[in-house]
């Protein structure tokens, strides 16, 4: 998979990973890629039915910045984040003095706690390493030490931290020489088996049979990691194993199928039929190259990087990734994978000693190789532009569009060619998120309010690699404009060296970034995880892999010299690293209608050349290799294969389902209002708090509004306070403030919960959520009240540039994540809350953006209006509170502290206590129900469609109904569906037909069942291997009957996807959501339960339910030829041209 890294110093590294776990990348408009590819399906809600929830959200993507490109061949694990999750996290005030100690935002830490326990972990010695380092990172209660081994010169760092969810990583400094993606292609093909695991693709069987909470490898522009994580320690220690034989003794480097499968190979089936490139790395990144944002990120970095290995493409460019030999492929690996050139890491709560143990066993026949170490020092760019750069590139745009085409660029600095001051890297954070942090931020503010352009790109301070670049620019710009943009983000510049920033401005920033810095908080993902990026960011280069974790020092010296000297410091570093710095590039990108087909010609007349220079004994060898390819990768491993991967056993498994704490009341303290309370044992300090107000009155014309609604709240100022002046705010008093809307289908008031629904039971919220210390939730609270009731809703110049921002966003999304596009479309057919979701982030929605753009530019007052009738129907006196619900997370003490200003806040809102109560829509139908349903069957009939976008790849769905309403939907449909996912179709959508993933989800709420790939070269072969599911399930049912490991293995993944681990806001939004939705413990344990007890029956009855689909449609996004193939091939759409 294809990712755009971080942008963000060592210190926040921590947080702002490659995941784009912050808030910033957001702000990036629409160049963002799927955090997930094969098992974005798979993502699953604490609520059991993983996919039942209708929440309206954005899957997760991520950032867009400039400089580090990261690849992920092997995406896998689940999502996992339960709505709803704020987007935006704006900070915590340090205090009134910005000299006082950096604990002035105080979070409080655990894992401190156990340091008298922990710290005997410094003390553990093996005999087969050395000690080179000890050390404590006091921030986050890490006890440290980096290891050595004797023999290999492997480094390994063990971290013990208070954290049963262990990570282990192996990480390897691989700087290419070219584009042929080679280190990418390497890191999909070392997990296709190995020395001591021989089978076809343990990996995947990892993923099929186990409680990994991540399971993953990606590639960096020069390093590729493998990682590992699980809260079980048996489980923990197979993985480890699995992924350490891999990487060292990987079947790949002696069987050429292997590189042919993941990188690229010549295709043929008959002598008369064209030559055809195959691969699944080939084809990713053919996807990646359909991308503007992504084309114009890679034109960026390239052109600062003339002379050292950041300026080839690691991932691999399409037009040289056939270049790759195999002979190549394998002095790759043994150049570059070898334990001297490795850095080991673990973290967790396991057994120090026997992490060493473990990996001694690996290590210990290996010798040290210097050389490995050696070719792989990555050398220096020099900054020797005397004057700045310009390029001039071109981008695909569709040959048919209505909107005329328009230019992007970045403007490119290369920040330094020797090493940064941990000093000088948390300058450069901080003064990004004064230019960049939020809309109002200077830079950022200036850019999107000058009209030149759609939205912002570039993505402002990339440091993830050794040496740290700076991009911005705009997308969607005049042809005659791109001047002007350049122009003024140098003039914005030189006015930022030359007046600074205000006082407020800077303690908002650096508030925000010490608040994240000190919760914490990695979303779905390990916090091990984390800890490793931002210990590689340093380590990989020679120095400390710690140093660069502890924030505490430079934190205070930032903070003395902005007391001393103010916005000095940072008017320096923009002089010093920008203004003066003529190592820039400014990158300019180009439309071309004809690019897309330039691009299908250039492959076909190369591909035609090839084949007229072979002979027929060659073109026989092809198709005889094409043969072979297509057998093995259609074989079974064989029994004794299989038997060597190390899995676990049903006995391991826990077999209660999790409960969280909650605590409800209703009309707490006569105020009418539903208080939800989650005490939990520890959120360090705290208060996770998120209002829900009811959105069922509201006119269904009004329901496409309300995306654009929420940004208003947050975007434009509220009450006295303007734009900047609330932003500060937020930053200064919290953890964040954000708006977001829910729409999930809930279980009907007096049906079997396990019944499959025709989801007219219906929830629709608006949600205001935030965190705070709990010393500041009085703040939170107040700017809850105040965005809700008092929000600027009169500035047309600003929803104008919303309204751009977010078109150019869904433009991006339906190139780069057109699965997703595609999924949102088939279950709009079915559902009420799908047509919600289509309407307000699908197809759907981009047309609804134009008109609005037009609205808000022809005839402002009449949408002003419309804003105004929305907060007044919502805040009605008489029915506001009785439909509010306030949902709060927190320990005890939080729950104590904060109740004197809750008891507050509830005497503040709109409304009257005794008004109007909500209905119960648990047992009444939702009132946009009757127009939602008039309007599917005008608006998105069960028909077949295709959606043109200018694509090297297509992204093909297909969905259909496989339980009637009122249908038991038993626990083991989600075994039967993951199966289908991580079997059926990683072998033939992912293996056999080249697509970077193909996955499905099913719903047991509405018994629909989606089929969809991802960066897929195919179409109507696809459509058939969704249809062939069916017969597949059924002869895999035959063969579960003999063969019980396999059907336990099943189990194992799917309890694993259920039981992920959470931080604390997560476990309050998850026992909101089962609140919410009407789903009771009963029902969870009962699923649970037959989940565990899954038999091959429940295969079969999947299968007939298969075979006998009712209400079929497929949705595809993909390329004009595509769909002309398919339709000559049986598969005939109705088309539409997107972009």
């Amino acid at each position: 998979m294809h990712m755009i890294g971080t942008r963000s110093f060592p210190l926040q590294r921590l947080i702002w990973t490659m995941f784009g776990m912050a808030i910033m990348k957001q702000r990036l408009g629409g160049g963002s890629f799927m955090v997930t590819a094969f098992t974005i399906a798979s993502s699953s809600s604490r609520s059991v039915r993983a996919s039942s929830s209708l929440a309206v959200g954005r899957l997760p993507f991520m950032p867009q910045s400039m400089s580090s490109a990261v690849h992920s061949g092997r995406t896998s694990t689940p999502a996992r984040r339960p709505f709803p999750s704020p987007v935006h996290w704006l900070g915590q005030r340090v205090g009134s003095s910005l000299r006082q100690s950096s604990s002035a935002v105080t979070v409080e830490k655990d894992a401190v706690g156990a340091s008298l326990d922990l710290s005997k972990m410094l003390e553990v010695t093996h005999p087969a390493f050395e000690v080179v380092q000890r050390d404590i990172v006091k921030e986050y209660g890490a006890y440290c030490t980096l290891f050595r081994h004797k023999k290999s010169g492997a480094e390994l760092l063990s971290v013990s931290v208070d954290d049963d969810n262990k990570v282990f990583g192996i990480t390897f400094r691989t700087p290419p020489e070219d584009s042929t993606g080679v280190p990418h292609i390497l890191e999909h093909s070392v997990l296709c088996g190995s020395r001591k695991y021989p089978t076809k693709d343990p990996f995947l069987q990892l993923l099929q049979g186990s409680l990994q909470t991540f399971l993953n490898a990606f590639t960096y522009p020069d390093r590729t990691c493998y990682v590992v994580a699980s809260q079980n320690v048996k489980d923990f220690y197979n993985l480890i194993n699995v992924y350490a034989d891999a990487v060292f003794h990987p079947r790949a480097v002696n069987d050429p199928n292997v590189h042919a499968q993941e990188g690229w190979h010549l295709e043929l089936e008959n002598k008369e039929d064209p030559l055809t490139y195959k691969g699944v790395v080939y084809n990713e990144m053919k996807g990646v190259y359909s991308s503007p944002d992504s084309l114009l990120g890679r034109a960026s970095q390239r052109s600062l990087f003339p002379g050292n290995t950041y300026g080839v493409d690691s991932g691999g460019d399409p037009r040289v990734i056939p270049d790759l030999s195999f002979e190549q492929f394998v002095e790759f690996h043994q150049r570059f994978y070898h334990p001297a050139n490795a850095r080991i890491y673990f973290s967790g709560d396991d057994d120090v000693y026997n992490r060493l143990e473990i990996m001694d066993e690996y290590l210990k026949e290996f010798d040290f190789s210097p050389i490995s170490k050696e070719k792989s020092v990555i050398s220096w760019q020099p900054k020797f532009y005397k004057e700045p750069k310009k390029e001039l590139e071109y981008y695909p745009v569709g040959s048919n569009s209505d909107k005329a085409p328009t230019h992007m660029l970045n403007v490119n600095w290369l920040l330094n060619d020797e090493p940064l001051s941990r000093m000088d890297e948390l300058t450069l954070g901080v003064l990004d998120h004064l230019l960049m942090g939020t809309t109002s931020s200077k830079l950022r503010k200036t850019l999107l309010e000058s009209g030149l352009g759609e939205a912002v790109t570039g993505g402002g301070l990339s440091d993830e690699l050794m040496q740290a670049t700076y991009s911005v620019g705009l997308k969607g710009v005049a042809s005659d404009k791109t001047k002007d943009v350049e122009n003024l983000i140098l003039q914005t510049l030189e006015q930022v060296a030359k007046e600074g920033f205000e006082m407020e401005d800077i303690t908002s920033s650096l508030n925000t970034i010490e608040f994240q810095l000190r919760e914490f908080n990695t979303g779905s993902f390990p916090k091990g995880l984390m800890f490793m990026l931002g210990s590689m960011s340093k380590w990989l280069y020679g120095d400390s892999p710690t140093d660069s974790l502890k924030f505490e020092e430079p934190l205070k010296q930032l903070k003395d010299e902005i007391a001393i000297t103010g916005s000095k410091i940072f008017q320096d570093a923009v002089q010093r690293f920008l203004v003066d710095n003529t190592h820039r590039t400014t990158v300019e990108l180009a439309p071309s209608p004809s690019l897309e087909e330039e691009n299908l010609k250039e492959e076909a007349d190369r591909l035609a050349e090839l084949k007229s220079k072979l002979s027929d004994k060659d073109l026989e060898e092809i198709i005889q290799k094409t043969k072979e390819l297509k057998a093995l990768q259609a074989a079974e491993d064989s029994p004794e294969a299989r038997a060597t991967i190390p899995s676990l056993t049903l006995a391991d498994l826990k077999r209660e389902a999790t409960e969280f704490p909650i605590a409800v009341n209703e009309n707490e303290d006569g105020s009418g209002v539903t208080v939800i309370r989650h005490e939990l044992g520890s959120t360090s300090g705290i208060a996770y708090v998120s209002l829900a107000v009811d959105l069922s009155r509201l006119p269904f014309d009004d329901v496409p509004l309300l995306p654009l609604f929420t940004q208003i709240m947050t975007e434009t100022g509220a009450g006295d306070l303007d734009s900047v002046e609330l932003s500060r705010k937020i930053g200064t008093h919290t953890g964040g403030v954000d708006v977001n809307l829910m729409t999930t289908a809930v279980h009907p008031a007096g049906i079997d919960q396990s019944a499959s629904t025709a989801g007219e039971h219906v929830q629709t919220k608006l949600l205001v959520q935030g965190k705070a210390t709990s010393d500041k939730v009085d703040e939170l609270l107040s700017l809850f009240r105040l965005i809700l009731t008092d929000a600027k809703i009169d500035s047309q110049s600003k929803v104008i540039e919303l309204l751009k921002e977010s078109r150019s966003r869904m433009e991006s999304r339906i190139q780069g994540a057109g699965h997703a596009v595609a999924s949102t479309r088939l279950r709009s057919r079915y559902r009420v809350g799908g047509y919600v979701d289509e309407i307000q982030g699908g197809v759907s929605y981009l047309e609804t953006l134009n008109t609005l753009l037009n609205q808000a530019q022809e005839d402002w007052p009449s949408l002003r209006a419309r804003f105004e009738n929305i907060r007044n129907t919502i805040l009605d006196s008489d029915y506001a509170r009785g439909s509010m619900m306030l949902d709060i997370t927190g320990d005890s003490t939080v729950l104590e502290k904060i109740q004197p200003s809750v008891n507050k806040f509830l005497k503040e809102l709109p409304g009257i206590p005794d008004g109007q109560k909500m209905p119960d829509f648990n047992s009444v139908i939702h009132p946009w129900v009757p127009e939602a349903k008039k309007r599917m069957a005008e608006k998105v009939p069960i028909t077949d469609e295709g959606f043109i976008v200018p694509t090297q790849v297509n992204f093909v769905g297909k969905s259909g109904l496989l339980y009637e309403e009122g249908e038991h939907v038993p626990g083991s449909a989600a075994v039967v569906a993951r199966f289908l996912r991580t079997s059926y179709l990683w072998d033939h959508v992912r293996v056999m037909g080249g697509a970077y993933g193909g996955f499905c989800t099913f719903s047991a709420f509405s018994g629909f069942i989606t089929f969809l790939s991802y960066r897929d070269p195919n179409l109507h072969k696809t459509i058939d291997v969704y249809d062939a599911a069916a017969d597949a399930l059924m002869a895999t049912a035959d063969a579960l009957e003999a063969d019980p490991d396999a059907l336990a293995t099943a189990v194992i993944g799917t309890i694993g996807d259920m039981d992920g681990a959470l931080q604390p806001d997560q476990k309050g939004a998850a026992a909101f959501q089962r609140w919410l939705i009407n789903e009771s413990a009963e029902y969870r344990q009962k699923y649970r339960d037959e989940v565990l007890s899954t038999t091959p029956d429940d295969f079969r009855d999947f299968a007939r339910r298969l075979k006998s689909m009712k209400n079929q449609s497929v949705a595809v996004v993909g390329s004009k030829s595509a769909f002309e193939t398919a339709a000559a091939n049986g598969k005939k759409m109705e088309l539409k041209n997107l972009l």
